[in-house]
């Protein structure tokens, strides 16, 4: 077992090495170049297409409720734990890191979801089905067969394994564990109901998880955001310093301070990307599954409010969790992870309480909108007689998660979240002109809507 465990380290050490953080951020900036830095220019226009409600096309869920089941599952763990590891050991500058990371996804995010939209497929059961192996096996396999096959089927395996470790059991896990650390409830008693709740939703299919997403992520998104500017504008007066710190040990080095170690400027870059992409999921491949059920009458539409997606949860929302930070000092307090954030909003009345409900909430989403990734990986893998047999699985595993040690579970799903970046990233560079063209002939015949 333990050199297994071993063996394990070294590939998550690998998987999320500097190669790979490389290969995420260049992905991002060649697709970005490639769109003359269209994903910036447009933010606006996206936010109005967002906002109109438009569902012209076909498809099974509204473009507004695919893009908040994708954050469903995005919005998570990493926007309160991760921000604060990535301060913790890469110093004030990561949030910066975190932001250009994420400027960048703007553009992978856009392109999975034009891929998706492009070559996604009607199922058995009438369903508009999509994602990274549907545009490998569709797309990249029309020119290279062999290689497009293989990669669709490779993020597949590593999806639907993926799932049921990071957008299961360890999500229930966190829940339990922080309802119990705050409130004293029972782990089994949490475990149960999460299970019972899970099983009401998923049975209803990507129509009941839109909605219940549709409903969920926008309260739970304004309400984490309101309390962490609660706590920002009480330090109204510490935000110059906060900014100055995040880009002055952007490129210097952060010294020792209190309980907090001190960081070079190389680690400032490696957990402010490596936290940044865990957060944003910007190539892993996920969140274009969720947008290729979109109603929709041309890929580029649903493209321009996919990239929002990682708009809303590294820009926004991540920002609003490291300024609280970095605002209260608590940076240099010698906590870390969640415990690090729950110092910071402690600074107001019911702050741990606030961190412990979002954390619940945020990780709850997870197990929804994963749900459907592992769903619709194991339906391309198996066809729909896999998809019964799924869902029970699914919501047995929830409370088997809340109650068992998960440091290995959470190893091997973490490396194999990463490795689903792999093929995707593939596809997308070989379909990117695709996309470019895609993108020109959106804006040349509709310029009206500019």
């Amino acid at each position: 077992m333990e050199t297994f465990t071993n063996l394990v380290t070294v590939i998550n050490g690998w998987v999320w090495g500097p190669l790979m953080l490389a290969l995420i951020g260049l992905t991002g900036l060649f697709l970005m170049v490639g769109l003359a830095f269209y994903p910036l220019r447009k933010i606006v226009y996206a936010l109005r297409l967002l906002g109109a409600g438009d569902s012209r096309g076909e498809g099974d869920i509204p473009p507004f409720k695919a893009l908040m089941t994708a954050l469903a599952a995005t919005v998570g763990t990493g926007n309160i734990a991760g921000v604060a590891t990535a301060i913790f050991l890469g110093g004030p500058g990561a949030l910066f890191y975190m932001w250009l990371i994420a400027l960048v996804g703007m553009a992978t995010k856009y392109a999975e979801a034009v891929c998706a939209l492009t070559f996604r497929e009607v199922d058995e059961n009438g369903r508009h089905v999509g994602g990274p192996m549907y545009y490998l096996r569709n797309g990249v396999g029309k020119r290279f067969p062999a290689l497009g096959g293989a990669l669709a089927l490779l993020f597949a395996i590593f999806a639907a394994i993926a799932g049921f470790g990071i957008g299961n059991t360890i999500q229930s896990n966190s829940v339990a564990h922080a309802l119990e650390a705050s409130f004293g409830i029972d782990l089994t008693t949490t475990g149960i109901v999460m299970a019972a709740v899970v099983a009401l939703v998923i049975f209803g299919g990507i129509r009941r998880i839109a909605d219940v997403a549709g409903a969920l992520v926008p309260f739970m998104m304004i309400a984490y955001v309101l309390a962490a500017l609660g706590v920002i504008v009480a330090h109204i007066d510490q935000i110059p310093h906060a900014f100055s710190l995040v880009f002055t040990h952007a490129f210097q080095p952060a010294a020792a301070a209190g309980g907090f170690a001190g960081a070079t400027v190389a680690a400032a870059i490696r957990f402010g990307v490596a936290r940044g992409v865990f957060s944003n999921e910007a190539g892993m491949g996920s969140a274009p599954i969720a947008h290729a059920a979109a109603v929709t009458d041309n890929p580029v539409r649903q493209g321009n409010i996919a990239m929002l997606g990682t708009f809303f949860d590294t820009i926004v929302i991540c920002t609003m969790t490291g300024l609280a930070i970095l605002v209260t000092g608590a940076w240099t307090s010698g906590e870390n992870g969640a415990a690090l954030t729950t110092e910071a909003f402690s600074t107001m009345p019911l702050g741990a309480e606030v961190v412990a409900v979002s954390l619940a909430i945020f990780a709850f989403s997870s197990i929804l909108g994963w749900s459907y990734y592992c769903e619709r990986a194991l339906e391309f893998l198996f066809g729909v007689r896999a998809i019964l047999p799924f869902r029970i699985l699914w919501i047995v595993a929830v409370p088997l998660g809340s109650l068992t040690e998960l440091n290995m579970l959470w190893l091997i799903a973490d490396t194999l979240n990463a490795l689903m970046a792999i093929p995707n990233l593939i596809g997308l560079i070989i379909l990117a002109p695709m996309v470019f063209t895609a993108t020109r002939a959106y804006w040349k015949a509709d310029r009206e809507e500019m």
